[in-house]
């Protein structure tokens, strides 16, 4: 079930540095929605309420209900900016959507199973997650929070692409539509390789460094 994700915003007039500073003293965070047509809005939201938010993982790339001076519309986060330590929202771009137009969003890949696979119970071998997310194409409606990949089968050897995903009715990967160079790697399993001393494989013993003449 999808996670419904809102936000309440009260529009704002005074811009720069010194008022954005303000506001996060204030507790809240300085944010801008554009789009569908419409003008550019500066906006300011609770700092608390991105951080409810933000414990989902699906906060980032969902479509939000937000309420701007109780006008309700739909957006995305677009960008936004993080202290580079503290856990503290600077700044935050939200887009609208219209609910007749495909979107492209970011969603995160949900690896399932790879323990119980034969290559999770091989020793030797590294599971490589290539991609963590994939950027999809659909309309608002049929936005999937995440995209499941099943990796009970997954064995030595296997290299699993973008076009082995199962993607929701309604979802497409724009990639793949660029050529077979695009449909890049998921998840690839290899061995590890150990390098071997030619003398030690043969029986024989590597003479001490001080012995090498």
């Amino acid at each position: 079930m999808a996670t419904n994700h809102q936000l309440t915003a009260t529009s704002r007039s005074v811009e720069g540095k010194g008022a954005s500073r303000r506001l996060r003293i204030a507790g809240y965070v300085p944010a801008i929605v554009y789009g569908a047509g419409e003008a550019p809005q500066a906006i300011q939201v609770l700092h608390n309420d991105v951080l409810l938010g933000s414990r989902f993982e699906s906060f980032y790339s969902s479509v939000i209900e937000l309420t701007v001076d109780g006008k309700k519309q739909k957006v995305l986060i677009k960008d936004w900016q993080k202290h580079p330590f503290k856990q503290l929202m600077l700044h935050m771009d939200f887009q609208r959507v219209n609910e007749n137009e495909a979107i492209k969003v970011a969603v995160p890949v949900h690896f399932l199973n790879q323990e119980k696979s034969p290559a999770g119970k091989t020793a030797g071998l590294v599971i490589s997650h290539n991609l963590t997310e994939v950027t999809v194409s659909c309309l608002p409606k049929n936005l999937p929070e995440f995209i499941e990949l099943d990796l009970a089968d997954l064995k030595a050897g296997d290299i699993i692409h973008l076009s082995d995903l199962k993607l929701p009715a309604g979802v497409e990967i724009p990639e793949l539509g660029l050529g077979k160079e695009h449909d890049v790697a998921v998840v690839t399993v290899a061995s590890i390789q150990e390098e071997v001393d030619p003398a030690a494989a043969e029986g024989g013993e590597t003479p001490p460094a001080d012995e090498k003449k």
